[in-house]
């Protein structure tokens, strides 16, 4: 049964953004066939996929390869989330169904509930679903697509630290739910906005440029390493 691309291209995307991948190593399809249980057709399709996002560069008489951003283009990045987080939050005050509110409610009231008791390994993936069901409430396919890939390439380059409390996170959370749900775009983008700014404040980019030549000549000449096995893409537990 063969295998749909975009499978393929989130289980690609999902290993270089955890690192198993490395920054400039080759990716060739054979390989990554044989790594996910699938033909070439699907890979080949994700690697396009996975271009046009940014994660992959197709390099003359080497093929496809393991994006290296640059510090500037990371630090873009962080400036267009800033920029349309806020734009997003005020579409879906004037957009969101009610669908989207009941599911925006429950997240903010379990990711209250798990950053009051100190559960701070589920709050990672909670706010990532927040954010993306508040994109898609936008209203705007364009829209939510964008802040998806942001997030998606933003949790590639950068690694959050700092000190800042998950309760007063999720409280800034259910202000912006509470605008969208009151259909206040002004307000929604204002809490968004500040949200925003504290949020980048514990960005730390995981790479730094400088690598000299000859290494970077290394890792293009050869595949890319994989330093954590993933399950194949064909099984039930695969995240789509």
């Amino acid at each position: 049964m063969r295998i749909p691309a975009h499978s393929v291209c989130t289980a690609i995307r999902d290993d270089i953004v955890s690192g198993a991948y490395e920054r400039g190593g080759r990716l060739t399809e054979e390989l990554l066939a044989r790594r996910y249980g699938v033909s070439r057709v699907p890979v080949r399709e994700a690697l396009r996929t996975l271009e046009a996002e940014g994660f992959v560069v197709t390099r003359r008489h080497v093929g496809a390869c393991v994006a290296e951003p640059t510090e500037r283009e990371a630090a873009d990045l962080l400036e267009m989330r800033l920029l349309l987080e806020p734009l997003g939050a005020s579409r879906a005050a004037q957009r969101r169904t009610e669908a989207h509110l009941k599911v925006l409610r429950g997240l903010v009231r379990l990711g209250q509930e798990r950053a009051r008791q100190g559960h701070s390994d589920d709050l990672r993936s909670l706010g990532g679903w927040f954010h993306e069901t508040l994109a898609q409430a936008s209203g705007s396919p364009a829209l939510a697509s964008a802040l998806i890939r942001l997030r998606h390439r933003i949790g590639w380059m950068y690694e959050v630290r700092g000190t800042r409390d998950p309760v007063e996170c999720w409280s800034e959370h259910g202000a912006v739910v509470d605008a969208v749900v009151r259909g206040d775009g002004e307000r929604a983008r204002a809490v968004m906005a500040l949200h925003a700014e504290r949020a980048a404040t514990a960005h730390r980019l995981r790479f730094t440029e400088g690598a000299d030549a000859a290494e970077r000549a290394d890792r293009a000449a050869r595949p890319a390493s994989v330093r954590n096995a993933q399950h194949p893409v064909n099984t039930p537990s695969l995240r789509s």
